[in-house]
């Protein structure tokens, strides 16, 4: 199986504009205007974090009829839910290998969104796997990759931290998919929530992007 690699970033938000002004609030960067994603009844905006890494902000797009599946992301999740860095997602070259050796990452799924073209894992019910720190894997049908398509804002991810109160199963998922010097994962303080934490190099220095919707540093 090949082995997988850190696509990108997912941070979800009430709204695309307040998904936008909290990265904005904490990288002191805004994230440019994507597109829609027609088969999820959602739309996103992008920041380049390297040659073939970048952050999305993904939210429900108001003029989007309901979809036919689940979204992605927990993005159905009833409630008020803050801005917040939600999940990652692992590129692969071998999708469906990937997929048997993880058989718990959801049935495989085509999507677009303009030009691009792509294959996703998407959990049962729109759910997240591990709360997060398990990442959704996708393989790219279209090159080039998308981070090559964004301008450079001067942003790099530095590392990805995750926390969970199980980090064993979530450790040994990470090395069966062979991604996991992607993600540093610790056992969360106690009585924490699973959190994940972006550590981003910006033109104004070093920052924190983390969840649940909260600048550390």
């Amino acid at each position: 199986m090949a082995r997988a690699r850190l696509d990108h970033l997912a941070v979800t938000a009430p709204t695309l504009a307040e998904g936008v002004e909290y990265v904005r609030a904490v990288l002191g960067v805004s994230p440019r205007p994507g597109g829609r994603h027609p088969r999820m009844g959602t739309h996103n905006c992008l920041l380049r974090l390297g040659a073939a890494v970048y952050l999305e902000v993904i939210a429900v797009d108001p003029e989007a009829g309901p979809p036919d599946l689940p979204r992605w992301f927990r993005l159905d999740r009833a409630g008020p839910q803050p801005p917040r860095l939600a999940a990652w997602v692992a590129r692969t070259s071998d999708l469906r290998a990937a997929a048997r050796a993880w058989p718990g990452c959801g049935r495989i799924e085509p999507m677009e969104r303009g030009a691009l073209r792509w294959e996703i894992t998407l959990p049962e019910g729109g759910d997240l796997p591990f709360d997060g720190l398990a990442p959704l894997l996708i393989q790219w049908r279209t090159e080039p990759h998308p981070a090559t398509l964004l301008p450079d804002d001067g942003c790099t991810l530095v590392a990805l931290e995750g926390f969970h109160p199980r980090p064993e199963p979530l450790l040994r998922l990470l090395g069966e998919l062979g991604c996991q010097d992607a993600l540093t994962v610790a056992q969360s303080p106690t009585g924490q929530p699973p959190r994940l934490v972006a550590h981003i190099r910006t033109p104004t220095g070093l920052h924190a992007l983390g969840s649940p919707g909260v600048s550390l540093g």
